[in-house]
């Protein structure tokens, strides 16, 4: 099982910027890939960006795609999400998860992000 510890979440401006980490322990060799998912209040959770562990190819919903950037640093288990001209419709509850290659998703605790207008 890998465990997620994130951090980073808080409130900003429209147009501002956050950076939210996740870092992960246990059996982080497991790791295939990892990334975010968000939650608005009264809406699903969605897909927001993911990264493989091995080629950090990336992936990114359209809705964030060109403003948000994901990244990890295997030396530190550790994966970003760097999120710049940010908008209202950006506050969400951001969850990390990570996939093992085998075996179930492991969700973080999820962390706050408010964008005022």
């Amino acid at each position: 099982q890998v465990q997620l510890d994130e951090s980073g979440g808080g409130l900003v401006q429209a147009g501002g910027s956050l950076r939210l980490s996740c870092a992960a322990s246990g059996r982080t060799f497991s790791i295939y890939a990892m990334g975010w998912f968000r939650q608005a209040p009264g809406k699903e959770r969605e897909f927001v960006a993911a990264i493989t562990w091995s080629s950090s190819s990336q992936y990114y919903s359209d809705s964030v795609k060109g403003r948000f950037a994901i990244s990890r640093d295997n030396t530190k288990n550790t994966v970003y999400l760097q999120m710049s001209s940010l908008k209202p419709e950006d506050t969400a509850v951001y969850y990390c998860y990570a996939d093992p290659k085998s075996g179930s998703r492991s969700w973080g605790q999820g962390t706050q992000v408010t964008v005022s207008s």
